[in-house]
């Protein structure tokens, strides 16, 4: 059995330095991918966001092995650019949200899909099919200093060397500072925070044994 005092708190590392990025909380943006959204059978309009979360311990930093989780049969990967915050605040301006951009990473929603559809099916919340251990691995992360701001560039997911997942960031419905923005109209940001900001179209089915290679070539 664990105790409080047992508990080590998450962190992702920083290319290229030897400190590592506390995390905070995990947001996710759904749907903010026009060739997804189709996919999923949806009208790819500009609406209100949909927004989840994954708790923090669900890091895999720096990827590494996901073990396949309890309770589904359709575990399915979804490539995303990964926003890490430095700084927070509520009801930010795009110029303010943009400010508290920290650095950028590429992270794999792991999304039990079986148990997704049956929870929209019936109306009922996501939690179980993207909160789970093991469900965001993330890359090091790129400092804003050292690379920008990435708002093109090609994103890619390959599983076993065959190419699943190729799209572009420029295609991002909700652009990252308009996200944030939008975001923080509902919860107090703050640093440590990420946001996962949505996957293209491609997204699929992997089984144990599976090898998942992706990048953002920004």
């Amino acid at each position: 059995m664990s105790t409080l005092f047992d508990i080590a708190y998450p962190t992702i590392p920083i290319a290229g330095r030897s400190e590592t990025f506390p995390v905070h909380r995990i947001y996710c943006i759904g749907r903010n991918y026009a060739a997804h959204v189709r996919e999923m059978g949806n009208d790819p309009k500009r609406d209100a966001p949909v927004w989840f979360m994954k708790p923090a311990d669900s890091i895999v930093p720096g990827g590494g092995r996901v073990p396949y989780p309890p309770g589904t049969e359709d575990l399915h990967h979804e490539i995303e650019l990964v926003v890490a915050l430095f700084a927070g605040g509520r009801q930010l301006t795009v110029t303010e949200a943009r400010a508290a951009i920290f650095g950028y990473a590429v992270g794999i929603d792991m999304t039990r899909r079986d148990l997704q559809l049956q929870f929209k099916k019936h109306g009922q919340p996501w939690d179980p099919a993207k909160s789970f251990e093991f469900a965001a691995p993330v890359s090091a992360i790129q400092p804003v200093a050292e690379i920008g701001h990435p708002e093109s560039g090609r994103i890619w997911l390959s599983v076993n060397g065959d190419m699943r997942q190729d799209g572009n960031i420029s295609d991002l419905i909700w652009k990252v500072p308009d996200a944030l923005a939008e975001l923080s109209n509902l919860f107090t940001l703050a640093p440590g925070d990420l946001l996962f900001t949505g996957t293209p179209a491609g997204v699929g089915p992997v089984v144990p044994g599976d090898k998942l290679s992706g990048g953002v070539e920004a």
